[in-house]
């Protein structure tokens, strides 16, 4: 009985201020100005210092709670987004305009606003009822263009060569450092990759503007446009000031209300309060995967690093969530979060092994990022089901290893070393020399037989033939559509699918709560099922160890303006 009484006192203030605010006025439109990026998300805020002095940025998990406060309340007519410059990946777009079809679905008047328009702004805006320019603005050049760099002669002429032992030539991650220019692997699944991005990025434009796809490529290959162009070529509905919309967005002469979320949420009526009792866990796992225990990096470059200033998932953060969501009772099911390029394979093992355990028990869902490849796919493996968004980066089933030989950069310094050792082995990692045949052909043996341990999960998840995952793995990229007309995904979708699909498989009511699970401050051991299966793998080491990598082709890992 005592244990309701927190919830009794909650839902005693909900109730107290769901009827203030019914006797509070709230706007017409609620004014979102959506620019830069947001994480899917909310990022954690482990220490107090954190949470006092540096409030999160907001994130796709609090846009769409915010967008269903609002779909919640019948006296709000609907939104207006201020859309600005856009830097998130493709996927992340896709869950952006998954969230304003539900306002749409829930009969809310959506209307995007911009001074001008790029790819990424454009593509979000085609989701709204409505596309509004300012006079004078514009519409930048659309469609979708990538470079790819490479760096093995500039490292050559420093003294420096990557050493990389690949399962296929489409696992393509090192390709950065060893190679000049595109293989015809890679520029084969690098077309695969933007066609199908593409095409997606037409049917969004089609959808928004009504047009069947040719005349949206149509739309797409004649832009720019000037404001009048735009207006002229129906890419936009209006030509409006941004001072003259409440007059426009108003009805029977009367200019419509307008206010920003930040003052509007305190008018709008409140969502019933989630039940107590049984709720679905959350656990994420960003960043490279990598031994040892998860960080986030103090800041981020305006740049994308490979291998830098990333956050890293560690498998002894992650195990240890993963036991937890599966000692405690009320956790009816778990979603894991997935925004990987991959990195380690025994970090890999361990994570997709503790992870199965849970999924023995309880359902486990997997809601894929924006890339969730090579180790990033492995995780995902122990998942009853997986749901990923169309232009989610994900497959890439396949093993690398290697090492950086950097003895010419030594001779360029003036360094001079000398070393001593004993066993036949020692120098295996040396980085004073690249590998011999013998040595070579040890990796190689390696890297076949966690290819191998791959392979066997997959099909053993995917319920597919071995055969069947080699012919789409060997290192191969695919989206989230393609994946899913492999077998690989099970449901295109963002979060909230895969968490409507955890409530459904639990037995759950819709408005079950989620909480992410966090790790404890008593480690907790691993529990026996004798009728688990286990994949141990041993003798790998971290990548500038020369280590066994599961790591997604670094050419997809970006976050650029425009998609």
């Amino acid at each position: 009985m005592f244990r309701y009484l927190p919830f009794a006192l909650r839902y005693l203030i909900w109730r107290l201020s769901h009827l203030y605010r019914r006797l509070r006025k709230p706007p017409d439109y609620v004014v979102f100005i959506l620019e830069d990026a947001y994480p899917e998300l909310r990022p954690p805020r482990d220490h107090v210092w954190e949470r006092w002095f540096f409030p999160p940025p907001t994130s796709l998990q609090d846009l769409a709670e915010q967008f269903r406060t609002i779909a919640g309340d019948p006296r709000v007519r609907g939104v207006l987004l201020h859309l600005r410059s856009l830097y998130m990946p493709f996927a992340h777009l896709q869950t952006l305009r998954d969230l304003i079809k539900g306002l749409r679905a829930a009969g809310k008047h959506v209307a995007a606003w911009a001074c001008s328009y790029d790819n990424a702004s454009y593509y979000v805006a085609c989701a709204a009822n409505e596309i509004l320019l300012q006079p004078g603005g514009s519409i930048s050049p659309l469609g979708l263009r990538r470079s790819f760099f490479f760096l093995a002669d500039a490292l050559n002429h420093v003294g420096v060569k990557a050493d990389i032992v690949q399962i296929s030539p489409y696992k393509s991650a090192a390709d950065l450092f060893t190679r000049s220019q595109m293989s015809q692997e890679v520029r084969q699944m690098v077309n695969w990759l933007i066609d199908d991005h593409y095409a997606e990025f037409i049917r969004g434009v089609g959808e928004g503007r009504r047009l069947d796809e040719g005349r949206a490529k149509a739309l797409v290959d004649n832009a720019p446009y000037t404001d009048l162009k735009a207006l002229e070529a129906g890419v936009v509905d209006k030509q409006i000031g941004e001072e003259d919309l409440p007059a426009y967005l108003g009805e029977d002469g009367k200019p419509a209300r307008l206010a920003f979320w930040e003052t509007a949420h305190q008018r709008l009526l409140r969502r019933p309060l989630p039940r107590p009792g049984r709720y679905v866990a959350l656990l994420r796992i960003e960043g490279d995967i990598v031994n040892g225990r998860s960080q986030r990096p103090p800041f981020k470059p305006p740049v994308p690093l490979p291998f830098l200033f990333n956050e890293r998932a560690g498998d002894l953060t992650v195990v240890q969530k993963a036991r937890r969501a599966l000692a405690d009772k009320r956790a009816a099911a778990v979603v894991v979060y997935v925004d990987s390029g991959g990195g380690s394979a025994t970090a890999s093992e361990a994570m997709a092994a503790a992870l199965e355990k849970v999924s023995a028990t309880k359902p486990l869902i997997v809601a894929m990022g924006s890339v969730a490849a090579s180790g990033g796919y492995y995780v995902a493996t122990p998942a009853r089901w997986i749901v990923a968004q169309p232009g989610t980066i994900t497959g890439s089933i396949g093993v690398l290893a290697g090492k950086i030989v950097s003895v010419g950069l030594l001779d360029k310094l003036l360094i001079h070393r000398e070393t001593v050792s004993r066993g036949q082995h020692a120098g295996f990692y040396d980085i004073g020399r690249p590998f011999n045949e013998e040595e070579r052909r040890r990796v190689w043996e390696d890297i076949h037989r966690i290819y191998d341990v791959f392979l066997d999960r997959v099909a053993a998840s995917r319920k597919m033939a071995r055969e069947a995952v080699d012919a789409v793995g060997g290192g191969r990229v695919w989206t989230g559509r393609q994946a899913f007309e492999r077998g690989l995904v099970d449901e295109l979708g963002g979060l909230d699918k895969a968490l409507a699909k955890a409530r459904q498989l639990a037995g759950l009511d819709d408005r079950a709560p989620v909480r992410e699970i966090k790790v404890g401050k008593r480690p907790l051991a691993p529990r026996a099922e004798p009728n688990l299966v286990h994949y141990p793998l041993e003798g790998l080491r971290l990548f500038h160890q020369a280590g066994t990598l599961c790591l997604c082709p670094l050419i997809w890992e970006e976050v650029s303006k425009g998609i």
